[in-house]
């Protein structure tokens, strides 16, 4: 059922979560299950699963936001593709994977968890719950505050997709990264001209 559900629900947007460990070590690591949870109050949803090292309870990323309650989700663009892969490695606990991709952190504002510097976009949140569902734990994060980069703005202040380029994970080891290559506009429909309403 994985593969099929992988396989049928893409793009998926990427979390590219930073957290902080008890010795201060920056973890890294991306997660495509992830969705806007609530509009107001701000709320993000990250599905993480279990994790398949031996010896390990939970991965690194949940143990850390149950720990100190905090976390950084920052947007990875199409140049970072090479990073992101390097940072979903399974590292030991205590190997800070933003270090090993070659990649800077910078500290929030809202937050004690850093985000990471060559993102363009980073929500610095705090844990608002979790919940257990089958294999999985859903993390509601509520954004305290939104870094955004003047760069991947349009004239209006939105996000230019264009600007940002951001990668979407695609069923097996494949990405997706030109989401503006193609926009179909939609149809005005009012519920008058639905046939059975």
């Amino acid at each position: 059922m994985y593969r099929l559900l992988v396989g049928a629900i893409v793009p998926r947007p990427i979390a590219w979560v930073t957290t902080v460990d008890a010795g201060g070590v920056v973890n890294l690591a991306p997660f495509s299950f992830f969705t806007v949870a609530s509009r107001d109050p701000a709320m993000l949803a990250i599905s993480i699963g279990r994790t398949e090292l031996e010896g390990k309870v939970a991965k690194d990323t949940l143990s850390n936001i149950r720990d100190n309650r905090q976390l950084v989700v920052n947007i990875a663009t199409e140049t970072h593709a090479r990073e992101l892969e390097i940072s979903s490695l399974g590292w030991p606990t205590g190997v800070s994977e933003i270090e090993r991709a070659g990649l800077t952190s910078r500290p929030s504002e809202r937050v004690d968890v850093p985000r990471v510097a060559e993102a363009p976009i980073a929500f610095e949140c705090r844990l608002e719950q979790e919940v257990v569902l089958g294999r999985d734990t859903l993390v509601i994060a509520r954004v305290e505050l939104i870094v955004v980069d003047d760069g991947v703005l349009d004239e209006r202040g939105r996000i230019s997709l264009a600007g940002l380029k951001p990668l979407g994970r695609m069923s097996g080891p494949r990405f997706c990264v030109d989401l503006a290559a193609r926009t179909v506009a939609a149809p005005s429909v009012d519920l008058d001209s639905v046939v059975g309403s």
